[in-house]
């Protein structure tokens, strides 16, 4: 599965606590996040970690916190930023789960493979760290609009999206040149 449709829940969750309420988003990602991790399941695929909607939403039907929409999405983005954070940390880049379906198995062990996963994870923490930014921005300096945190959101996804399929190829391409 692409790290693409690993996002899914967090679009569902966007759209959905803009057009109805944060819980709504929250609720929404768990169902496509369960749905997903099904699927994973039925095609012998390892559950991802960016799977993780439960927590927070178990916390807010019991809690039952005023989110705002940028208190929400925060936090939502928190946990993003540290798992791509503690991953890295630890030397397990989140982004190793994607690639090992993608990449045949020899390759696994080439320190290549490792570096570009680091890379790949350490720009998606740079990204998540921008919308935790651009989150922090809209909920506790008003005098900033929020169109502010919607283009640094949609302009630091993209750039983690477009940066994560074009750096591998550039690798492989970079070592097809060198190979007999």
């Amino acid at each position: 599965m692409s790290i693409l449709m690993s996002l899914s829940p967090f679009v569902v969750f966007f759209v959905l606590m803009r057009l109805r309420s944060p819980l709504a988003g929250l609720v929404g990602a768990v169902v496509v996040s369960l749905l997903l991790c099904l699927r994973m399941v039925r095609k012998g695929e390892s559950l991802k970690i960016l799977e993780a909607f439960g927590a927070l939403t178990a916390y807010t039907l019991l809690a039952a916190p005023a989110w705002s929409v940028a208190t929400v999405r925060l936090a939502v983005d928190l946990g993003l930023l540290a798992i791509a954070v503690v991953s890295l940390a630890i030397g397990r880049p989140f982004t190793l789960q994607y690639a090992r379906e993608r990449v045949p198995e020899p390759i696994w062990a080439l320190p290549v493979f490792y570096t570009t996963n680091r890379l790949i994870t350490a720009v998606w923490a740079g990204a998540f760290a921008v919308l935790v930014a651009a989150d922090a921005l809209a909920e506790y300096v008003p005098t900033v609009p929020i169109w502010v945190d919607v283009v640094a959101s949609v302009v630091a996804f993209a750039g983690a999206v477009w940066f994560s399929r074009r750096y591998p190829e550039a690798v492989q391409r970079r070592f097809a040149s060198v190979a007999p």
